[in-house]
């Protein structure tokens, strides 16, 4: 993480977090890149996303049984609300942070 947040400061946050679980080596997680930035360019304060490296944070994949990546978990004041595997369009992500908003 670029911050010196802790994963649990980062996923209590009032605005909908997305976590993007991701690998260097991996190549979906590559495509999603320009995906997420459209995303987080069209959200904008309604809320955040961050790229968690399974490789440098290991025990928290292990905690959250992060078996694949891309893996996408949604937080809300410390709570999932969502959680799906796989290349992911800008729309159905924007959607799903959108509306955790609303909540």
């Amino acid at each position: 993480m670029s911050n010196k947040k802790s994963f649990n400061e980062i996923i209590n946050s009032d605005i909908p977090v997305l976590i993007d679980f991701t690998a260097a080596w991996c190549g979906p997680c590559k495509m999603m890149a320009p995906i997420l930035k459209e995303v987080s360019g069209r959200i904008g304060e309604k809320g955040k996303i961050i790229k968690i490296d399974i490789d440098k944070n290991r025990s928290i994949a292990e905690k959250l049984h992060i078996m694949s990546v891309p893996t996408f978990m949604l937080y809300k004041n410390g709570k999932v609300l969502w959680k799906k595997s796989g290349v992911m369009s800008a729309k159905q992500l924007e959607e799903v942070i959108l509306n955790a908003g609303s909540n």
